[in-house]
């Protein structure tokens, strides 16, 4: 069986990244900041408008353990593709990158390989549309035993919170995780999908070593615009609480503890994959026994480079960055 460092479950999405002005998100219907969910027909409209696209293997998830293998990390990452062009790439993307695909494509005909068109405005703001597909029928038979008790750090998505068996896959593989002595964790993913799924939500957390999600996640899990208590309330429901704030300070809490991480602000080329490579700099923190605020501190340095350029995945050695700061 393989150790691994660390692990994650989430949406297998192929990213399809463009630049595009106000123009054409307005004629193309697209709501400028947001991320939409689209079917199928709407999807290859999309993606058939898109000009000078790059495509790459993506998803919160996946994002975050591509970025711990570039630290690094002995990584692996179980997702649902479909046997077809883009599964078979995204597969290969991420072993290329140093994660272990953990499941193979699914063979057959079926629903297809699910993608995300990102149109990034000349102010850096991106325009998401997704169209799901395989990904959210993961399901526990998806899940190989051995991937999630030999690990020693599991995230898991929020996003795969929309069906059934994804929450029923979460609880099980949180649990096996920890009985072996692994920290399991979530990203909240998106304030709608916790709106969606509150209560099931505030069920798994109080299960899991580690929470993070941005400021507008979790009011909206607490249901108050009053973050204070609202992380109060979160650091009683579980071990370790996260709460982003775009540029203003990290705050993160420890039962009575809080630690407050300063963040310098920078002007964004794309704040794609912000929030993923956030939490990849901090579980690398986290992995290697680093103090919180120094954690933290590396999940803003994570998070800056990657958005001061295009794409959601770093371009540059965010470990030297890391050493340069005298964190490592």
């Amino acid at each position: 069986m393989k150790k691994y460092q660390a692990v994650g479950i989430g949406n297998a999405v192929v990213d399809v990244i463009c630049r595009s002005d106000d123009a054409f998100l307005k004629r193309m219907g697209i709501e400028k900041g947001v991320m939409q969910l689209t079917d199928e027909a709407r999807g290859a409209a999309l993606y058939d408008a898109m000009e000078n696209r790059v495509q790459m293997a993506g998803g919160s998830v996946a994002n975050t353990i591509a970025g711990l293998g570039a630290l690094g990390l002995t990584t692996g990452f179980v997702g649902r593709v479909r046997d077809d062009v883009l599964g078979r790439a995204y597969a290969g993307d991420m072993t290329h990158v140093g994660t272990d695909f953990v499941n193979a494509p699914v063979a057959g005909q079926g629903t297809p390989t699910s993608r995300c068109m990102i149109f990034v405005s000349p102010d850096g703001e991106r325009s998401m549309n997704t169209y799901l597909g395989i990904s959210t029928d993961l399901g526990p038979e998806d899940i190989p035993e051995s991937a999630v008790v030999g690990t020693d750090l599991l995230l898991l998505e929020g996003y795969l919170f929309d069906k059934p068996q994804g929450k029923f896959a979460f609880g099980t593989a949180a649990e096996a995780c920890r009985t072996a002595g692994g920290m399991a964790g979530i990203s909240l993913s998106d304030p709608f999908c916790v709106d969606r799924h509150r209560a099931d939500f505030l069920g798994l957390i109080g299960g899991l070593d580690y929470v993070i999600g941005n400021e507008h996640e979790w009011t909206s899990l607490y249901e108050t615009e009053d973050l204070d208590a609202v992380l109060d309330r979160a650091a009683q429901d579980t071990g370790l609480v996260v709460c982003t704030r775009s540029g203003a300070g990290v705050i993160i809490r420890r039962g009575n503890e809080r630690v407050d991480v300063p963040v310098t602000r920078i002007a964004p080329v794309d704040t794609t994959g912000a929030g993923d490579q956030f939490a990849a700099g901090f579980l690398y923190g986290l992995a290697n026994g680093a103090q919180l605020d120094v954690a933290g501190r590396m999940g803003c340095i994570a998070a800056a480079e990657v958005i001061s350029h295009y794409g959601a995945r770093p371009e540059t050695d965010v470990k030297a960055l890391f050493a340069a700061e005298g964190l490592i």
